[in-house]
């Protein structure tokens, strides 16, 4: 039986408030580049390419400002120590036999 995936993490709707974007747009930008190293550039071109026309040093802000919400929001997500793990196709050997 394969464990439930934890959803997208979301942050507190009032954490956005006074942006001039949408907190998906926001959201969508630190996460690029986090998870995909992107430069700054790099996710203003992609932005751009969705029609979306945000300056590079206001996605360095984005990130810098809610980096820490995202890491907080996904805590709960993350793998504990303790969790089960199931492993297919396992075998002992015990003294030169499979048990």
């Amino acid at each position: 039986m394969r464990a439930a995936r934890c959803v997208v993490p979301s942050v507190a709707s009032s954490a956005f408030a006074g942006f001039r974007f949408p907190p998906e747009v926001i959201t969508l930008a630190v996460r690029w580049y986090l998870r995909f190293g992107l430069s700054y550039r790099d996710v203003e071109e992609l932005l751009a390419e969705r029609g979306i026309d945000v300056d590079h040093v206001t996605i360095y802000r984005w990130v810098q400002r809610f980096t820490p919400l995202l890491i907080d929001a996904a805590r709960p997500c993350r793998h504990s120590p303790g969790d089960r793990w199931c492993v297919d196709e396992t075998y002992v050997k015990i003294a030169g036999q499979c048990a």
